[in-house]
């Protein structure tokens, strides 16, 4: 009996145990894909101690029909195509160009939506956790791997917390390490293994990542001012010792 989950976080709680060996590692980063794999990500994140981006990709789907998936884009140009259901529905390529036009600007605007204007992370000889919500045919997914190709990443591990096998199974072609923390057959839809599958909102996502923004630097910060404070204390009562 597959798990069926109550929501993204507990989803993302159970995913995280099946990542426990990556847990405290400085080198390491988690991106989730938006929307649906931020709150997986978050408590993916939280419990390895590590930092929470996103990397923005985006579904092609075809038109009439847009929840099937014939591709999918990832910044840097990245684009993955379904060439199943393009061939097998006969997609030309003005219509691919024209969706794929429109989800640009779709990409750009969440990431500039979810970054508030900070850089991307640095991601070059990092390992990156890439975490959805699910995998279904794998497009977004791909296309996701595909980008960070291009940052050269150590290691990029695709981690979900259901996905169909066939899928999971060939998405290690793409990925140096594929991690499903349940593969029910059939699948039937991602989310007939959620319990709670409402769509996530941009305020969440930005909520979730502002949530997650580690604070080492900071808490050193606080650390530094109480040493500085309790330094001029004491000098203040060296001082005051002497008057008298």
């Amino acid at each position: 009996m597959a798990i069926v989950f109550s929501d993204r976080r507990e989803a993302g709680r159970q995913l995280a145990e099946e990542l426990v060996r990556f847990a405290g590692r400085d080198d390491v980063i988690v991106l989730a894909l938006p929307r649906g794999g931020v709150p997986v990500g978050y408590e993916v994140a939280q419990a390895l101690k590590a930092p929470l981006d996103v990397l923005v990709v985006r579904k092609l789907g075809v038109p009439g029909h847009e929840e099937l998936a014939m591709g999918a884009i990832a910044p840097s140009g990245v684009r993955v195509l379904n060439d199943e259901i393009v061939g097998g529905l006969a997609i030309p390529p003005d219509v691919i160009d024209a969706v794929a036009a429109k989800e640009e600007k779709e990409l750009l605007r969440r990431e500039h939506l979810y970054r508030g204007g900070r850089p991307p992370p640095r991601l070059n000889g990092r390992t990156i956790i890439l975490v959805d919500d699910g995998l279904a045919t794998g497009s977004t997914m791909r296309a996701g791997i595909k980008a960070l190709r291009k940052s050269h990443a150590a290691h990029i591990v695709a981690a979900v917390p259901v996905g169909s096998p066939d899928t999971c199974d060939a998405m290690r072609a793409d990925a140096d390490e594929v991690v499903c923390a349940t593969t029910p057959e059939p699948l039937l839809g991602v989310g007939r293994w959620y319990v709670d599958f409402s769509q996530t909102s941009d305020q969440e996502v930005r909520a979730l990542l502002a949530k997650s923004v580690p604070k080492p630097a900071a808490s050193k910060e606080v650390s530094l001012s109480e040493e500085a404070s309790a330094g001029h204390a004491a000098a203040g009562s060296a001082r005051g010792k002497r008057s008298t």
